[in-house]
């Protein structure tokens, strides 16, 4: 079972920027396409941004123009730079493959916790 480790959370003034890392642990299979979540305290977990395997990329209206997703496939690993960060995106961030009907494709893995003061 591929093991999906994010990393690269941390404390950043609004405005600050931050890039995540999602690292899966041997090659991502099964997959139609990768994406990030992120959970906010006491919200419900939702969706950020999707890379798909055909390239086409699409962002939660929230972070459009401010996040960009990519990939490097040769270290199985997902990229999430965010820029211009504001406190509403504080949150704990979460990567997963997602199938062709959408349905995430491994467990969840700890996430990284990102913390924007204003």
């Amino acid at each position: 079972q591929v093991q999906l480790v994010e990393s690269g959370g941390g404390l950043v003034q609004a405005g600050g920027s931050l890039r995540l890392s999602c690292a899966a642990s041997s090659r991502i299979s099964r997959a139609n396409a990768m994406a990030w979540y992120r959970q906010a305290p006491g919200k419900q977990r939702e969706w950020v941004a999707r890379l798909g395997n055909n390239g086409y990329i699409n962002y939660a209206d929230s972070v459009k123009g401010r996040f960009t997703i990519s990939r490097d496939n040769a270290k199985n690993t997902v990229y999430l730079q965010m820029n211009s960060l504001k406190p509403e995106d504080t949150a704990v961030y979460y990567c997963n493959a997602l199938t062709f009907s959408d349905a995430f494709v491994y467990a969840w893995g700890q996430g990284t916790e990102v913390t924007v003061s204003s």
